[in-house]
């Protein structure tokens, strides 16, 4: 991107995701060197990160990046490649709130938020976080902890979810079926966390050579 177009562009992306004009300019800096100049994010760009290799959630949050329902088009399923606008989007959910916010906005800020989360967990776009879903993800944060083994972090996951359940849903029968955590549990759950602050990054200072990437084997 150069000249006035790009000045345009960014413009445009500044009004909608909330970035400066210089923080847009670092990003899309990072953005070409992340995807080698190509100006198209793939999972194997992201898969190089070496600061992401070890997260417990490494799946959930490359998978967030191509997520459709997270573009505000109310589309569903997963894109194999995405542009720069699509990249800033997601990275606008990591922007922490300007210091002057009212309380309408941080509330719509809380739930755009709690929402990306959501979806980071709903993996098949069901509308519930299900068992199976849920317990995957506790099993790979208890996993990431090498003293605990699987068969701990099993039981550890399925008590976790009968505690979700309980909270959600209240007392259950032996005959009860719980379908999962809906959106709506799911605000219950994290009520009270000041998760507008809480999940955000400093995009400030940003350098390309900062970026620490491997190259594929």
């Amino acid at each position: 991107m150069g000249g006035a177009q790009s000045e345009h562009t960014f413009q445009h992306l500044s009004d909608k995701t909330g970035f400066s004009i210089d923080q847009i300019n670092s990003l899309h800096k990072r953005f070409m060197y992340l995807t080698e100049n190509e100006g198209v994010l793939r999972r194997q760009h992201l898969e190089n990160i070496i600061n992401l290799a070890e997260n417990p959630i490494r799946r959930q949050i490359i998978e967030a990046f191509f997520d459709n329902r997270n573009m505000g088009q109310n589309e569903e399923g997963y894109s194999q490649e995405v542009g720069f606008e699509e990249f800033l989007t997601i990275l606008a959910f990591f922007k922490a709130p300007k210091q002057h916010t009212s309380e309408e906005e941080r509330q719509t800020i809380t739930k755009d938020k709690l929402r990306f989360l959501f979806n980071m967990h709903d993996t098949d776009n069901d509308g519930f976080i299900t068992v199976d879903e849920y317990k995957r993800v506790v099993e790979e944060l208890v996993c990431s902890n090498e003293t605990i083994e699987m068969e701990t972090a099993k039981a550890i996951s399925d008590a976790a979810m009968l505690e979700v359940a309980s909270v959600t849903v209240g007392q259950m029968g032996p005959d009860d079926f719980y379908e999962g955590i809906t959106f709506e549990h799911f605000q219950q759950i994290l009520k009270g966390i000041q998760i507008e602050t809480k999940m955000n990054i400093n995009f400030w200072n940003l350098d390309t050579m900062t970026i620490q990437c491997r190259k594929p084997i």
